[in-house]
């Protein structure tokens, strides 16, 4: 838990899935977090070797985040914890995998 045990980690490693991902597009598809926070939170994930940062000699520069083995190893947790919440929750709580 040390490693996801963040309010935005899971989110974040959601909304990477299965597709490399530009900074832009993983903070608009996340909507209400802070550009600040989301550059804290991807270099920890980074750290923890969940999540490949790939930079592109390039002008303009481009950086590409996708999950690692560790990571997609760590989405499938996710997606089993997902369906157990959605069985265990009240129809009006259900958070779907799609809406993260």
């Amino acid at each position: 838990m040390a490693t996801i045990g963040t309010k935005w980690k899971p989110i974040i490693i959601y909304t990477i899935g299965l597709k490399k991902r530009r900074f832009g597009q993983i903070f608009t598809l996340m909507e209400i977090i802070s550009k600040k926070v989301l550059t804290e939170q991807l270099k920890e994930l980074v750290e923890d070797d969940i999540v490949i940062r790939e930079e592109f000699n390039e002008m303009p520069p481009r950086v590409e985040y996708a999950l690692s083995e560790k990571g997609l190893d760590l989405l499938k947790i996710l997606n089993k914890l997902t369906l157990w919440n959605q069985k265990y929750s009240e129809p009006s709580s259900i958070v779907k995998a799609k809406d993260l």
